[in-house]
């Protein structure tokens, strides 16, 4: 089994990080922590949403069973750390906790930290109805852009990227939200905010990367996806 050098220092995705990470990064693979579920939980009134009207975005609850597929950064210094301390922590009411990261092809294995929330921060909104989170999601919008856009772009990345990936809860509420928008007549490109995201991607060689966020027309046939598996029950990591 192939490990990480003791100094690298990595950083786990599961949300917006996999598809905008919004700081620079040394290289960025994909794999799976072992030990949790996704779940639309944690609200949101900075990025996704507002006071009056709280966007819902994901966190991780413990489960023992299961496993979540995401992304893995190595981190290149303390400035990466600061930004996120304060887009996940400061602004978003996560706590820090380290897993262990399984890369996609069971060669790699290594330390992480990862942004969980928990019941115990005040935006958090919990569980209810998939259909109350879908409605909430579109109705929602922040300084960060529309909540829809927030869930389809995370549905989209396990597609394209991860398509081994088993998320019943992301990818209903994207079947969900989709029959929203398409009922309501709702725009999908405005909701998307008319961009797109560059992902860098390389399992086989470590260049320097930076992920930057980019003024493009959607990709065609983008956010066209959906899946099935059974659910399982839950209950809240233990910080």
């Amino acid at each position: 089994m192939d490990h990480t050098e003791r100094n690298e220092l990595w950083v786990f995705g599961y949300g917006s990080l996999c598809w905008y990470p919004g700081f620079s990064y040394i290289r960025s693979t994909t794999g799976y922590v072992k030990g949790f579920s996704r779940r639309f939980w944690q609200g949101n009134t900075t990025h996704r949403g507002t006071v009056e009207k709280p966007g819902r975005v994901v966190t991780l609850i413990e489960d023992k069973e299961a496993l979540v597929y995401g992304r893995a950064f190595q981190v290149r210094d303390s400035e990466a750390l600061s930004y996120l301390e304060n887009r996940e922590c400061a602004l978003g009411g996560y706590l820090t906790t380290i897993a262990t990261f399984y890369s996609r092809n069971g060669d790699k294995q290594f330390p992480v930290i990862i942004y969980i929330a928990t019941s115990k921060n005040e935006q958090w909104l919990g569980e209810t109805s998939l259909q109350t989170i879908a409605r909430q999601i579109t109705e929602s919008s922040g300084p960060s852009g529309h909540n829809v856009e927030y869930l389809l772009r995370l549905a989209e990345f396990m597609h394209r990227y991860i398509p081994e990936a088993h998320d019943e809860h992301l990818f209903t509420l994207e079947m969900l939200v989709r029959s929203r928008i398409k009922e309501d007549s709702m725009c999908l490109a405005t909701l998307m905010g008319n961009r797109d995201f560059v992902i860098d991607l390389d399992e086989d060689v470590e260049p320097t990367v930076r992920a930057e966020e980019v003024n493009a027309r959607p990709r065609e046939n983008s956010f066209q996806f959906s899946a099935r598996i059974p659910s399982k029950s839950l209950r809240c990591v233990k910080m």
